[in-house]
């Protein structure tokens, strides 16, 4: 059939779509599936030591042993998923225990929430022996506080004296930075100066090299200067102190209502993002800070507040398809129990079960508040004392095994009928969906919770679960 338009005119046409989905892969080069830490675990530099993960390792291994020592308890206080059905009676715990440690995959199908307890704990208890931190934040800043310029300068120099120690020893955490001071007026100079003073003499310690995965954390942002100031100083030291160009990484704090919405009405998020000049890699939101600038009292400030939700949604779809992770905040009860032993005392029989209650409410609460965040596609969050450690990673664990058998299912169906719709049980899925399922598999994988095997249980190959892409996959099927 002959075209009406001309040749020139359909070249001019495509030439335009072509320049425009250029800069549009530019500004969104796509996720990123690269390892994210599950956590970031702050602590004050005053208190950095090079073994600090293995410490906070096994303190957190003595609070699991101290008020859950088995998977039955642990489930029934986080309130696993059918964990009201765990068994109270001794003689069918010790018959279910013996099961499931003799065949755990025929447990799995008659009792699926024992199972599902049984291996979060267990899997839980390995994590905190071999890699209890994921990601460490040296803090001078919240957790750290105002101290003498000579006191924050002895520290910002031990710091790096112990990070070098932990690269010398492979002691560190696989991601490791460190939190400044906010570039206020009030801040700015002592921000500046710590962060000159720790990557110096890390510098002189290691020869310009850096620990693996590092970065500078910038909190309280609330302007693009502050984001493109951080970024021109952290290029000049790299070129004074020998660290490879463009090495020096930094995250951005979002922990204000202007860092959301500014004066113009303008999205802030993306405009902070671009001022650091690429040196970004991710940004976090800071929920108590946040909902204090919204004028939210202390009695109403929580993890799960609307005004939190709306603020993680903009910061959600400002970033995807970026390249820049987003991480969650802190929850700030903390499971430590009021009553501590005097040396050579012992807690009496009420006081442990006082202390059990807070402990147990807490790590509730944590639970609740992880699971919040990874329901809003969240998958990094804060941990602040070493007793939030376990409930980390059981949420985590439970996030993505209690949705396995269901996702490998409906993947399963979809990859057997390649671009067809399909229909498994009640739930009708499209592209758009085996993209998303696709997705949870690659984000599970990538934090641990589910193995190769388990992917490939799904009838995926790995070339196709490398490709990263549903419809890819889809066409390449379509094909043969």
């Amino acid at each position: 059939m002959k075209l009406t338009l001309t040749r020139d005119e359909m070249n001019s046409y495509c030439s335009e779509l072509h320049d425009s989905n250029a800069v549009f892969k530019s500004d969104y080069p796509a996720d990123s599936f690269e390892r994210q830490p599950v956590h970031t675990v702050y602590g004050g530099a005053n208190l950095f030591k090079a073994g600090f993960a293995s410490k906070l390792g096994e303190v957190a291994l003595k609070t699991l042993d101290t008020y859950a020592p088995n998977y039955l308890v642990f489930g029934r206080v986080l309130g696993l998923p059918g964990s009201e059905t765990l068994p109270t009676n001794p003689v069918y715990q010790e018959s279910l225990t013996r099961a499931l440690e003799s065949n755990p995959e025929q447990v799995r199908g008659v009792k699926p929430a024992a199972w599902l307890a049984y291996t979060v704990f267990n899997r839980v208890l390995k994590k905190l022996q071999t890699e209890p931190i994921e990601d460490n934040r040296i803090d001078f800043e919240d957790g750290y506080g105002n101290r003498p310029d000579v006191e924050e300068d002895g520290h910002a120099v031990a710091a790096a004296d112990e990070v070098a120690k932990g690269m010398r020893e492979n002691l560190l955490s696989p991601f490791v930075g460190i939190r400044i001071k906010t570039f206020s007026d009030e801040c700015k100079v002592r921000a500046i100066r710590t962060l000159d003073i720790f990557l110096t003499r890390l510098a002189e310690n290691t020869g310009g090299k850096l620990p693996q995965n590092f970065i500078v954390t910038l909190p309280k942002v609330v302007t693009a200067t502050q984001v493109s100031t951080c970024a021109r100083i952290l290029e000049n030291l790299e070129a004074r102190l020998g660290f490879p160009k463009d090495s020096l990484r930094m995250e951005i704090m979002i922990e204000t209502t202007q860092s959301i919405i500014n004066f113009k009405g303008e999205n802030t998020v993306p405009l902070l993002v671009a001022a650091a000049g690429g040196r970004c890699r991710s940004a976090i939101f800071g929920t108590y800070d946040y909902t204090a600038s919204c004028n939210i009292t202390a009695a109403h400030q929580s993890h799960t507040h609307p005004a939190c939700d709306f603020a993680r949604h903009v910061l959600q779809v400002s970033l995807a398809g970026t390249g820049i992770t987003i991480s969650d905040g802190a929850t700030t009860s903390m499971p430590i129990g009021p009553h501590k032993a005097a040396r050579d005392a012992v807690l009496t029989a009420q006081q442990m079960d006082e202390n059990r209650a807070v402990v147990h409410a807490a790590w509730k609460l944590h639970y609740d508040n992880i699971m919040h965040s990874m329901r809003h596609a969240f998958y990094q969050g804060w941990d602040l004392n070493p007793g939030q450690l376990p409930v980390r990673y059981a949420a985590v664990d439970t996030f993505f095994l209690s949705g396995l058998q269901d996702a490998s299912a409906r993947l399963n169906a979809f990859l057997n009928k390649a671009a067809q719709a399909t229909l498994v049980g009640n739930t009708f899925d499209d592209a758009a969906t085996g993209q998303g399922l696709l997705n949870f598999f690659l984000r599970g994988m990538a934090c641990g919770a589910i193995t190769e095997q388990e992917v490939l249980a799904t009838g995926i190959t790995l070339e196709e679960l490398r490709s990263r892409s549903f419809v890819r996959i889809v066409n390449n099927r379509a094909k043969q």
